[in-house]
């Protein structure tokens, strides 16, 4: 307990430590643990991030949608409003914002025909409802470039990737859709290459209620066909129509709570 007791206060220092590195232009990694989500386009990495606060505020669309490293400290606090490093003395307590700024602040630095960057946008969010944890969203894998992009994207976002995921004190979620062939996860290849042996990987199965009749997951989950360390989580996101019908991110997680209780119901009917 006097060991998380620390950590929990030597996040925010560290945190401050690392806002003043990005102000001074100075690309340094402070060696204190980080969460980085990494997964292929619509692999369902936004809803894994948003599931952590609660909120929706991450921009979608179709293609590659995150172009900029998105490092996402959230803190333990009495009220809710976010703060970006870029807006000084400015509090977002509409999280639709949060979103628009997201979006704005991206396209300044890569221009708003689908470019990429690696200089990260920081964004703090002070929420009851959250723990203190600081989160990376990555660009999602591509491999075919778009308007603006380079034509070593491919490349480009594997190295945006592993100048996070190459550090020991950092776990890797590997976000990997349900109704993909786990062997051909792009996420948890580019986790083999840093953490072989699969210690600080947690496989993330997204869109389990899309997988084709007759099928499941129940070996991956029960971490038998590619083991980790940390074994996998299985999660139900919300579909476009849920997205655009302003289906919450509560009801989602009423729906998904149902949705395993109704895949236990029947998994224990089998036998």
């Amino acid at each position: 307990m006097a060991g998380n007791m620390g950590m929990e206060q030597l996040i925010p220092i560290v945190n401050k430590l690392q806002d003043a590195f990005t102000q001074l232009g100075v690309h340094m990694q402070l060696d204190l643990p980080q969460i980085a989500v990494v997964g292929g386009q619509s692999a369902g990495k936004s809803s894994v991030l948003e599931n952590f606060v609660g909120r929706d505020f991450l921009p979608r669309g179709s293609g590659i949608v995150t172009r900029r490293p998105l490092i996402l400290q959230l803190i333990h606090g009495n009220t809710e409003y976010a703060e970006f490093l870029h807006c000084k003395g400015k509090k977002f307590v509409d999280f639709n914002e949060v979103r628009a700024e997201i979006e704005a602040e991206t396209d300044r630095i890569t221009g708003s025909n689908k470019g990429i960057s690696p200089v990260p946008i920081n964004l703090r969010v002070y929420s009851p409802n959250v723990l203190n944890l600081t989160l990376i969203d990555l660009p999602g894998l591509t491999k075919v470039p778009i308007g603006d992009q380079p034509v070593d994207i491919e490349q480009q976002i594997k190295g945006m990737i592993f100048q996070f995921i190459r550090r020991e004190s950092c776990l890797i979620l590997a976000v990997t859709p349900a109704n993909t062939d786990l062997a051909n996860s792009d996420a948890l290849k580019l986790a083999k290459e840093v953490d072989p042996q699969g210690l600080r990987t947690i496989g993330v199965i997204t869109k389990l209620d899309l997988m084709d009749e007759g099928t499941d997951a129940r070996d991956v989950l029960e971490n038998k066909l590619l083991p980790l360390r940390r074994g996998y989580i299985g999660v139900v996101n919300r579909s476009q129509k849920d997205i655009d019908g302003r289906k919450d991110i509560t009801a989602a997680l009423a729906a998904e709570r149902k949705f395993f209780l109704r895949y236990v119901f029947d998994a224990k009917n089998q036998f």
